[in-house]
């Protein structure tokens, strides 16, 4: 948790002049020249030509800063001294520290990131099942050096593999893809790209499940002695600075195969990170084609169909009956989109037979969806309702009229069996449908009406059925008796 001092240079006051001091010190040491003069520093900063006015004092200041911030080692220069005078100035050389190596190499690396690269090579599930199936199949008289390198061989295949589908997955979901999926350039590379990703789900589902089926087969006693043997190589390397401890490696080794376990298998009541990566390249594939056709369609939508429009309207012009206007409008449009609304149907009638051309349009007022405000043009009038109220009420008692005619003439009978009815109008159909639906809920089989007369249901023997004739249709229902008598109430 301490700081890191050796990073201070890439933020101080002159990071200019510290940038390229390390970055002379670190292509230095890529051609494995160590040890530096400040001589030779300073004529590398010049090469450069970002600094004016750079000079020598300036850079020996600058690398006894950097000696300060641990990122380089002086080391006493006398080899070149010719008096006692020059030896005691105590000339240096200077050579960079491990962390100042990595930390230029990882910023160099930082300079040359271009996205998220990464790429899906199903070769790599095919490398690592092939190195489990060799390991699983190890004599025991293997050496330590024989398991260390088929070890080595599996987890950096994996780590490659996790990482490079991590960051190739990752950039197809930036924001920079996704502004170029919607641009029509994006089409040039939407085949391309979805191949590569089959390809990969493919190889994927070829060798993932075969790893799957390889790992809960090694017994922990075989991988107890193969990392056994795994440690023994690693601790025969000679570490001069801190050495490590064959706990610690064993502990490292154990980490290790449980992140490859955990990957492949996942943990109990979680799915595997390789499912998740299958779910999410195909859901990318899918992504891509929604893309692509979101574009083909907008391209498609600037087109103008006039010509096509002008010869299907002299089509329908030259027809010369409704039927075939019908079944040309049929082949052309296919069905209309369904639009859904609430409502009570109104219906002329209920016979199958009438087709909907036949039928009478319902007519229904639609609210405006549009998010402006319409202007005010000041205060509504309130429309009276007075008439349509008069024409539902004479309607609504008109129809209790006929239904209590109805129900008179049926009480004077007492009992109306469905079969010996004649053909009856739509409205007695509904109120004998209505009346019978009543009976039915009914445990008693019976129901009073509000003018106080009970009607009962007798229920027809062995299922016995007729037909109802009706003014609008023919109605095929069991043959019931309703009957009908006064109460005290009326």
């Amino acid at each position: 948790m301490k700081p890191i001092v050796e990073l201070s240079y890439l933020n101080a006051q002159n990071v200019d002049r510290y940038r390229c001091i390390m970055r002379c010190f670190y292509e230095h040491h890529q051609r494995l020249q160590y040890w530096l003069r400040p001589e030779e520093v300073y004529r590398g900063v010049l090469s450069y030509g970002l600094l004016e006015n750079y000079t020598m004092e300036q850079c020996q200041q600058d690398l006894n800063q950097l000696v300060e911030w641990k990122n380089l080692v002086p080391q006493h220069d006398g080899g070149r001294s010719t008096t006692v005078e020059e030896y005691l100035r105590k000339k240096f050389r200077y050579m960079m520290t491990p962390y100042s190596v990595e930390i230029e190499r990882l910023v160099v690396n930082l300079e040359n990131i271009r996205g998220y690269g990464g790429s899906l090579e199903p070769s790599l599930f095919e490398s690592i099942a092939l190195s489990l199936q060799k390991m699983k199949e190890l004599p025991p008289e293997i050496t330590p050096q024989e398991a260390l390198a088929l070890w080595e061989n599996i987890y950096e295949t994996f780590t490659k593999l996790t990482e490079n589908a991590a960051d190739y997955i990752a950039s197809l979901q930036s924001s920079k893809t996704e502004e170029l999926m919607q641009t029509e350039a994006f089409l040039a590379y939407k085949n391309s790209v979805t191949g590569y990703l089959q390809g990969f789900v493919q190889g994927l589902q070829r060798h993932a499940y075969r790893i799957e089926g390889l790992l809960p087969l090694f017994q922990p006693e075989f991988l107890r002695d193969f990392f056994h043997k795994v440690r023994d190589a690693l601790a025969s390397r000679p570490q001069l600075d801190e050495p490590v401890t064959p706990e610690e490696y064993m502990h490292r080794l154990q980490t290790q195969w449980h992140s490859l376990n955990r990957w492949f298998l996942g943990e109990p009541g979680e799915k595997s990170d390789v499912y998740y990566l299958e779910q999410t390249t195909k859901d990318t594939i899918a992504r891509i084609v929604r893309a692509a056709l979101r574009i083909q369609e907008r391209r498609r939508s600037g087109i103008s169909r006039r010509r096509e429009l002008d010869y299907l309207g002299q089509w329908f012009f030259s027809l010369t009956s409704i039927e075939e206007a019908h079944r040309l409008a049929a082949y052309a449009f296919g069905l209309y989109r369904c639009r859904h609304f609430q409502g009570e149907d109104d219906k002329d009638t209920e016979s199958p037979d009438i087709s909907m051309w036949q039928a009478g349009p319902n007519i229904r007022g639609l609210r405006s969806r549009s998010r402006k405000k319409g202007r005010s043009s000041g205060p509504d009038p309130v429309k009276s309702q007075h008439t349509r109220q008069q024409r539902a009420r004479a309607e609504y008692l008109a129809q209790q009229q006929r239904q209590a005619e109805l129900l008179q003439k049926f009480l004077a009978q007492g009992t109306v069996t469905i079969s010996d009815l004649d053909t009856v109008p739509a409205a007695t159909r509904q109120v004998l449908l209505s009346w019978i639906g009543l009976c039915l809920a009914n445990k008693s089989r019976q129901i009073r009406t509000p003018d106080g007369i009970e009607i009962s249901l007798l229920l027809p023997d062995h299922q016995q059925r007729t037909i109802l004739h009706c003014e609008d249709g023919e109605l095929d229902m069991p043959d019931y008796t309703l009957y009908f008598r006064p109460t005290g109430d009326q």
